[in-house]
């Protein structure tokens, strides 16, 4: 009796013994596998686009701009000959254009300052800065720090490529125009200019601003007289007003 017993915790003897798999063949499958599973990983791979913050392309400039051939050729010639220079230093030339956009409107509507700079960056063709308000006035509910404008200044290539513009393009696109002042100097031959609209300019859409807004442009030259600043303004097709009237007459 005791040994049935035994016999049938142990399984009895009419149960088949289960052969034992061998260690390698679990290893070797279970390397299999692995590797199965990595070569799927490889194959869903996904290709790389271009990166999204990737610095735009960079083009350089094969001639130099249009109207700074034309003084380097010409004007440069008849200046030096219209006040007898001895020194080609001394030719009056230009030095930089400054574009500020004042926007007093911002201190009530801060938006406002977001469109400016983006119609300005697309006039000028460079970033422009915001300017802030460096004093308190109480009248203007002005505080210091107070955003209330945009400006660029342009130097090399960018400040002829505008002024060829702002000459040819943008200024005879003034409703009635007659002419620019040639009294705007300051005395030692830098000039500036008032403009009222910015749609002058081919590169503002009319309906996609929110307001007319003018600007301020000054114009630095090298010239140590009005009368130097003048001539080479002149020369460069700056359409001054007593200019036109010679020219209506003529």
């Amino acid at each position: 009796m005791a040994e049935d017993n035994k016999q049938d915790a142990a399984g009895g003897p009419d149960q088949a013994e289960k052969p034992a798999k061998p260690k390698g063949a679990k290893a070797a499958k279970g390397k299999g596998a692995k590797a199965g599973a990595g070569k799927g990983k490889g194959d869903r791979k996904q290709k790389k686009g271009p990166r999204s913050d990737a610095p735009p392309p960079v083009y350089k400039r094969e001639q130099p701009p249009r109207l700074r051939g034309l003084f380097e050729s010409e004007i440069k010639g008849k200046l030096q000959k219209e006040f007898g220079y001895t020194n080609v230093n001394q030719i009056p030339r230009l030095v930089k254009i400054t574009v500020n956009m004042g926007l007093g409107a911002a201190v009530q509507n801060p938006k406002i300052i977001e469109s400016a700079v983006e119609e300005l960056r697309l006039i000028a063709g460079q970033g422009p800065v915001v300017t802030k308000a460096k004093a308190d006035i109480a009248n203007f509910k002005l505080r210091i720090g107070n955003k209330i404008g945009c400006m660029v200044t342009l130097r090399g290539p960018r400040m002829w490529e505008f002024f060829d513009r702002l000459v040819n393009v943008a200024l005879p696109r003034v409703r009635d125009f007659k002419g620019v002042s040639d009294k705007a100097f300051d005395g030692r031959g830098n000039y500036s200019l008032g403009i009222r609209e910015q749609i002058i300019f081919p590169e503002i859409e009319y309906d996609n601003i929110d307001a007319v807004r003018g600007m301020n442009i000054s114009i630095v030259t090298t010239a140590r007289t009005d009368d130097e600043g003048r001539a080479l303004l002149r020369h460069l097709g700056m359409p001054f007003r007593s200019r036109a009237k010679e020219a209506a007459a003529a």
